[in-house]
């Protein structure tokens, strides 16, 4: 038995949860290592459970979930692995960059002004945590970003392919149809005219004098019948003509059996056809049969399962046809979205026969009715459905471009699908050059992510050490000059030391020694190491980087 495909809903759902178990193994570790505080058990307890909610909802919320780590860090350390972790997630998932740099200037802000305004931090804890927040915040972030305008770039390209082949076809699709039109005309200038001389000549012979009666019957016959045959081939020269070829309607082929086929791919439909209407002038029977073939292609789409109502009614000196649908039980069926201009192609179809063409929902279903004359003359051609204009501009055709793709049961039924509905929220058919020129946006996107990733950061951290430098170095340099000119033995007050020390190096400490630095750039780290009993200086040294 073969192994059927995971949904994707459980494989999101998997991947979320070992997402959780990832960001989450450095607080539970922590949690559950001695010592225990006293609220152990319920800090580790909401820490997971914020951890849980920041993965559930940061697929809808990526900024909110970044936050949420983000605070969460003022109650657990250990949440600062998280957020790296969340910060690429945002990236990745966030459309637009504006919203989540606010939040990372909002948290910077207010960190700054809780840890120097109101909690006296030192300047070097302060730059710990900023230089955290951006290698860890930000630069994640960054390259999140830069991966999804990767991804939007690598989409483009194949859409451009894509629009490539598509253009690829409607040039050959053109080439075709204008080899179509003037293989028609050569048919109308040659067939035609000698159709029109042999009726002129059975005319003439239906009224010599010296003819019988039985003769003179029968060349009448022959020219009504030559008056036929120059009408059939003009509609024939008519369909001909058309963007879309018959070709893909089988020869010969009935409403009945286009209806069968359906039945014998898995579709319910029902056909109430009048037996008048079984002979119909060959434009007629041609857009007829279009309009069926492309209903029943939309209802195997769109309303998979629905019962289909055929309706081909022949009355007075026109014929109706309707294929109606009703809700579709379990929705459409999966597949590329379409592109929405086969209604426009079925509506020109049945203007070219004289008619006119009404499609829309109906009852929760859908229905498409024309009413097609039996007698009419055909509609000339419309600037919309020709495929070269007298300006040399090419449109995209139909055939070319506009043509949908078939999926589940319409294929089967041997139906290619056009699209119908072009109220179904899918957008028009790209104009000439959109493609490329969102390849071309998609390129330069990614390029100003690749230098924002690797150049925001360096030029943050050199902001970053031009605001902590002021900070470390303010009432705390001693020049090596200050610094030479003190003598062993000196009271400390008559020594006029800087007003602030710098913080000590790593390590311990000696009792009753304080630290200076001479203001290196960026860190202003500690330089001179002054000692002091009972109020004197009694040693000085430099201290070796």
């Amino acid at each position: 038995m073969e192994a059927q495909p995971t949904p994707p809903a459980a494989r999101r759902r998997a991947g979320e949860l070992l997402l959780w178990a990832v960001v989450a193994a450095p607080v539970a570790y922590a949690g559950l290592t001695p010592p225990w505080p006293r609220h152990a058990v319920p800090q580790l307890a909401g820490s997971l459970a914020l951890l849980g909610l920041a993965v559930a909802f940061g697929r809808r919320w990526p900024l909110a979930a970044l936050l949420a780590v983000v605070l969460g860090s003022l109650l657990d350390g250990n949440f600062v692995f998280a957020i790296p972790v969340f910060s690429y997630l945002a990236g990745r998932r966030s459309a637009g960059a504006g919203r989540v740099a606010a939040g990372f200037a909002a948290v910077a802000v207010a960190g700054t002004a809780v840890n120097l305004g109101l909690l006296g931090t030192n300047p070097a804890t302060w730059f710990l945590l900023a230089s955290v927040l951006l290698f860890a915040g930000v630069f994640p972030w960054l390259l999140g970003r830069l991966r999804r305008q990767q991804r939007a770039l690598a989409e483009a390209g194949a859409r451009h392919v894509e629009a490539e082949e598509r253009e690829r076809r409607a040039a050959v699709e053109r080439v075709r149809l204008r080899e179509r039109a003037r293989i028609a005309q050569d048919m109308h200038d040659s067939l035609g005219h000698d159709l029109s001389l042999i009726a002129l000549r059975a005319a003439a012979l239906e009224l010599a004098a010296d003819l019988s009666p039985a003769h003179r019957a029968a060349a009448g016959e022959l020219r009504a019948s030559v008056a036929t045959a120059t009408e059939r081939l003009h509609d024939v020269i008519g369909v001909l003509r058309e963007e879309r070829s018959g070709s893909l309607r089988p020869a010969g082929e009935t409403v009945a059996e286009l209806v069968d086929g359906a039945r014998d791919a898995g579709m319910a439909v029902e056909l109430r056809s009048d037996p008048a209407a079984a002979d119909l002038p060959p434009l007629v029977a041609h857009a007829v049969h279009r309009v069926v073939r492309e209903a029943l292609t939309n209802a195997a789409r769109y309303a998979p399962g629905a019962l289909v109502t055929v309706t081909v009614d022949r009355a007075g000196g026109e014929v109706a046809v309707s294929v109606v649908n009703g809700r579709a039980p379990n929705g459409p069926l999966p597949g590329p979205a379409s592109h929405g201009s086969g209604l426009l192609a079925l509506r020109e179809r049945v203007r070219l026969a004289g008619g006119a063409l009404d499609a829309g929902p109906r009852g929760g279903g859908f229905a498409v009715t024309a009413h097609l004359p039996l007698t009419a003359t055909p509609a000339p051609a419309s600037a919309a459905a020709e495929a070269d204009r007298p300006d040399g501009r090419t449109v995209p055709t139909v055939a070319g471009v506009g043509a949908g793709r078939s999926g589940g049961l319409a294929s089967a039924a041997g139906v290619p699908d056009d699209g119908l509905r072009d109220g179904d929220g899918t957008g028009p058919v790209d104009r000439p050059g959109d493609a490329a020129r969102r390849l071309r946006e998609a390129r330069r996107r990614a390029r100003r992510s690749l230098l924002v990733a690797f150049g925001a950061p360096a030029g943050l951290a050199l902001v970053l050490g031009l605001v902590y430098y002021p900070l470390a170095t303010a009432g705390a340099v001693l020049d090596r000059s200050g610094y030479e000119g003190l003598r062993v033995g000196e009271e400390r007050d008559a020594l006029g030391l800087p007003r602030r020390q710098a913080d000590p190096p790593a390590g311990a400490a000696p009792a009753g020694c304080e630290y200076y630095t001479d203001g290196n750039f960026p860190f202003a780290e500690p330089t001179w190491r002054l000692c002091f009993t009972d109020g004197r200086l009694v040693s000085k040294e430099k201290i070796a980087r």
